[in-house]
């Protein structure tokens, strides 16, 4: 087999492949093996006509499609292996010849990897972030403590307050007709928690239960159902009961209740720690952030669309996913938004092109810079796996190998972090 490739445009160029002859007539003899099963000819079995029959019957031709189908994939798999190109699409194929005794030949129309250009990625510059842990973080952190400890309680004698849990019934209209949507009953809502457009929750305070109040708000012209937009709507809604988070009181006995320790000032210092811990893990990862954007941005890249097209149905699918554990079907949540298919598509698009920019500049990063994985660095990591999951390091790798044969995906994630390191430990921090 010989295989010429010719780029005709940026990223995209033809593959010219031949086969030789005795492969195709191999192919031949698997297409009829495969066609003559379903074969009826008066006087035989089925799937027992001689081949002389059959070709003289139907003809060799009636093989040739069949033949190229087996031949053609494993052909052009050979010729991208040969030729060192990186197909990023499925080829467009152009039989050129394909006849018994001659070799078979065909053209590939192949979009490839792009080339990456590097600009400058060593010596980046990155303003530095205060990531320092306040005495108002940590307060913050224990409002945010207490919050989720907090005791619910049922107002029996009061009003609508911001922050309060309410159950409601509401039925909405615009211009007198009530639309899609619109009506709920024991509705559950946080008020103050932005949950449904503005205007609204701010209108049940101060309501009591059992209270009656009709809320007028308008739609935000961006409003996901596009018949709503900018539109002027009328609630009637009925307050049933509201639910008030009481916070606990700060004090030993709390700490005692939720810690393993015996202090309040035990507690704060434990907290203390840990955020200043997490503080470290958030400026280390702005900085990996910073120098990553700078390294791309200076990088030169014609990149293919079907790239970015095939990242933004990554995405899509990782969001019908979602969706899916949420038990919301993907095309309920298209029509009850308003959105098309191609909508949703533009949305991911610019997050799509990024991330397509910044794994083809990391990768070609790497190649430049020679970073390689051992095997010591991959022991060592699923040490650090097995030490954080309290699991065998046996029992880690196991389990990582169910999902990652050979561990290849999770060296190269190894591989793209020592790549990022490396530039981290280039850059200037001013």
């Amino acid at each position: 087999m010989t295989a010429k490739w010719e780029k005709t445009e940026a990223n995209v160029g033809v593959l010219e492949v031949e086969v030789a002859s005795d492969r195709f007539v191999q192919a031949l003899d698997q297409a009829f093996k495969k066609v003559v099963k379903n074969v009826n000819v008066p006087g035989f079995r089925k799937g027992k006509v001689p081949r002389k029959l059959f070709e003289a019957r139907f003809g060799v031709e009636s093989l040739y499609q069949e033949a190229v189908d087996i031949l053609l994939p494993q052909a052009y798999l050979e010729a991208v292996a040969e030729t060192g190109i990186e197909p990023v699409d499925q080829p467009s194929v152009d039989v050129v010849q394909v006849e018994n005794g001659k070799p078979f030949v065909f053209k590939a129309t192949v979009t490839v990897k792009p080339e990456v250009k590097l600009g400058e990625y060593k010596g980046l510059e990155v303003e530095d972030k205060s990531f320092e842990v306040t005495d108002e973080k940590v307060e913050e952190e224990i409002e945010n403590i207490l919050k989720s400890h907090a005791q619910i309680e049922v107002v029996e004698d009061g009003a609508v307050e911001q922050g309060d849990t309410v159950s409601i019934d509401f039925k909405g209209t615009v211009d007198g007709e009530e639309f899609e949507g619109g009506e709920a009953e024991n509705f559950q809502l946080e008020i103050g928690s932005g949950t449904f457009i503005a205007g609204f929750e701010d209108q049940l305070v101060g309501m009591k239960p059992g209270e009656e109040r009709d809320i007028e708000v308008t739609f935000p012209e961006t409003y996901h159902v596009k018949s709503l937009q900018g539109k002027a709507a009328k609630f009637h809604v009925v307050l049933h009961d509201i639910k008030r988070k009481v916070l606990r009181e700060l004090n030993d006995e709390f700490v005692q209740e939720i810690s393993d320790f015996e202090t309040v000032d035990a507690f704060k210092e434990d907290l203390r720690k840990n955020l200043e811990v997490r503080a470290e893990q958030e400026h280390k990862a702005y900085i990996e952030d910073q120098v990553v954007q700078k390294a791309v941005e200076n990088a030169t890249i014609d990149l293919p669309q079907v790239m970015i097209e095939h990242e933004i149905d990554h995405q899509i699918n990782h969001f019908a996913q979602q969706l899916q554990m949420q038990q919301i079907p993907f095309d309920a949540y298209l029509e009850f938004t308003g959105t098309t298919l191609d909508e949703l598509k533009d949305q991911f698009r610019e997050s799509a092109e990024k991330n397509v920019r910044t794994s083809l500049v990391l990768e070609a990063l790497t190649q430049a810079e020679n970073v390689e994985v051992t095997q010591e660095d991959i022991d060592n990591e699923l040490q650090k796996v097995a030490e954080s999951s309290g699991l065998e390091l046996d029992r880690v790798r196991q389990l990582m190998s169910m999902r990652d044969p050979n561990l290849e995906g999770f060296a190269r994630e190894l591989k793209t972090r020592k790549t990022i390191d490396l530039l981290v430990e280039h850059s200037k921090l001013v």
